[in-house]
C-alpha cells in the first residue's frame, strides 16, 4: 500500500483478503449492510450464543430444573469461566472469577485493599480525574461511608506517577481511557505503586479482548473487567475480578454473601470466608448471563491476541489517514493518541456538532457513539470488523459533512443513551 498516493477502496479489500483473522467474522451475527464501530461499548452477538442460551432455557432450566446446579455445572460457572478469562489477561487458574458487575467488584476490591493497608496508616485512594464515571462514583460512595478514614485524590492522567506517594494506600486506574483511548504504561505505574508501598487495582474494561494483557507479568495486585464490550458477552453480562494469589488469603471483602462462604450449604449463622478467589463471590449467580459470556470467551481463546492488537492498530492508523485525506476541511479534532503504542482499540474525534453527526452516521448504518461534551467514538473490534468497513465509515462521515445532512433537528434530539 503506497504511503504517497491516496488510499482507495481496493487497498482495503486487498487487506481483507490477506487478513488471518477474517474467518472469525462468520462466527458473529452482524445486521446486513451495517458497519459496527461500537464494540468498545457493546460487543456484537456470537452466533453460538443463541444455541447456548436455548439449551440453558429449554433443557437445563425447563427440564433439569434445580438439578442443573450440579448436573449441568451451574455452580462451577464463575470458577470455570474465570479460569478461561485468566488465560486472556495473563493470570493463573484460581486468580479470576466471573461474577457481579464492574461497579460491585470495584467496591469489593477497594474495601479489601484498604483492609490490607489498614495497619499502615495510609488513607489515600488515588485515581484519574476523568476516569470512567462508575469508578469515580464508587470511590465517592466509599468515601461518604468512611468519612475522614480515607482521602480520595483525583489527578490528571499526566500527573499520576508523581501523585503516588508514601501516603497512597490504593491506586485505581483504567488502563485505556474510555474517552480518549489513551493507554497507560501498566508496568511502570505498577512498579512505582509497589515501590511506594501502595496496592494497585487495574480496570481492564476498555482493553481486555482488544490487546494483550499480562497481569502476573507486571505483578498486578487486583483488577476488574467487564464481559459485554470486547468479550461479546451480551448486554449487562457478568463482570470479573482478579486477585493475585499472594494476596488472597488475607483478603476481607465487605459483601460477605453466602456464595463467598467456605461452606455455603452448611447454612450456619457465622460467616467463614471461603479459601482463595471464592471468597470474592457474594450471591447467587446469573446463569443465563454467564452462559452468554462463556460463548464470547471461548471464541477469544481460539484467537491470537497479538494478531488482534496488530490489526487494531493498523485499522486505527488507516482510519486517521483516511480522515486526513477526506475530512481535513471539517474541523475535527483528534482526541486519541496518534502514536499507536499508547492507543487502545478506538479512535475518538471531537467536533462541536458531534452528537448530530453520530446520529446521522447511525442512520446510514455506520454505528459509533457519542460521549459528552463533544467526543465521537469509533471502537475497533478486529475479530468481526473488516478493513473495508473502515473505508466505508470514513466515506460516510465525509458524505455527511459535505452535504451537511447532520444539521437536522431530528439528529439533535438527545436520547437517553448516547
Amino acid at each position: 500500500m503506497s504511503e504517497l498516493q491516496e488510499l482507495s477502496r481496493k487497498d482495503f479489500e486487498l487487506l481483507d483478503e490477506e487478513d488471518a483473522l477474517a474467518p472469525f467474522r462468520e462466527q458473529f451475527y452482524l445486521p446486513a449492510d451495517t458497519v459496527y464501530l461500537d464494540g468498545n461499548s457493546l460487543g456484537v452477538m456470537p452466533l453460538a450464543a443463541k444455541e447456548r442460551v436455548s439449551a440453558v432455557l429449554q433443557q437445563e432450566w425447563a427440564e433439569d430444573l434445580i438439578r442443573s446446579w450440579n448436573d449441568n455445572h451451574w455452580f462451577d460457572s464463575p470458577f470455570r469461566i474465570g479460569d478461561k478469562i485468566a488465560r486472556l489477561i495473563g493470570a493463573n487458574d484460581g486468580e479470576v472469577i466471573a461474577t457481579d458487575s464492574v461497579s460491585v467488584n470495584l467496591f469489593k476490591l477497594l474495601v479489601a485493599a484498604l483492609n490490607i493497608q489498614q495497619s499502615t496508616g495510609r488513607k489515600v485512594i488515588l485515581s484519574e480525574a476523568g476516569n470512567f464515571p462508575t469508578d469515580v462514583y464508587m470511590m465517592q460512595g466509599l468515601q461518604s461511608m468512611l468519612g475522614d478514614r480515607i482521602d480520595l485524590v483525583l489527578v490528571a492522567r499526566e500527573r499520576i506517577e508523581e501523585a503516588i506517594t508514601e501516603n497512597t494506600a490504593v491506586v485505581l486506574l483504567t488502563d485505556v481511557n474510555y474517552q480518549t483511548g489513551h493507554l497507560l504504561d501498566k508496568q511502570t505505574i505498577t512498579d512505582l505503586a509497589h515501590e511506594k508501598g501502595a496496592l494497585i487495582i487495574w480496570d481492564l474494561c476498555h482493553s481486555a479482548g482488544a490487546l494483550p494483557i499480562d497481569l502476573n507479568g507486571i505483578d498486578a495486585d487486583m483488577a476488574v473487567g467487564c464481559g459485554y464490550k470486547y468479550f461479546n458477552g451480551g448486554p449487562g453480562a457478568p463482570a470479573y475480578l482478579f486477585v493475585a494469589k499472594r494476596l488472597q488469603e488475607n483478603l476481607q471483602q465487605p459483601l460477605s454473601g453466602w456464595w463467598g462462604h467456605a461452606r455455603p450449604f452448611a447454612f450456619v449463622d457465622e460467616y467463614e470466608a471461603a479459601a482463595g478467589i471464592s471468597r470474592m463471590l457474594c450471591s447467587t449467580q446469573s446463569i443465563l448471563g454467564l452462559s452468554c459470556l462463556e460463548v464470547g470467551i471461548d471464541l477469544f481463546l481460539t484467537a491470537d491476541m497479538q494478531l488482534i492488537r496488530e490489526k487494531s492498530l493498523r485499522m486505527g492508523d488507516l482510519f486517521l489517514r483516511l480522515l486526513a485525506e477526506q475530512c481535513a476541511d471539517f474541523n475535527f479534532g483528534i482526541l486519541s493518541p496518534i502514536e499507536p503504542a499508547i492507543r487502545g482499540s478506538q479512535i475518538t474525534l471531537t467536533h462541536p456538532h458531534g452528537y448530530p453527526i453520530v446520529q446521522a452516521m447511525i442512520e446510514k448504518k455506520v454505528i459509533g457513539d457519542f460521549r459528552a461534551p463533544d467526543a465521537l467514538r469509533f471502537g475497533i473490534a478486529p475479530l468481526y470488523l473488516r478493513y473495508v468497513d473502515i473505508w466505508h465509515a470514513v466515506s460516510v462521515l465525509n458524505e455527511i459533512m459535505q452535504t451537511k445532512s447532520w444539521d437536522q433537528e431530528r439528529y439533535k434530539r438527545v436520547s437517553a443513551v448516547t
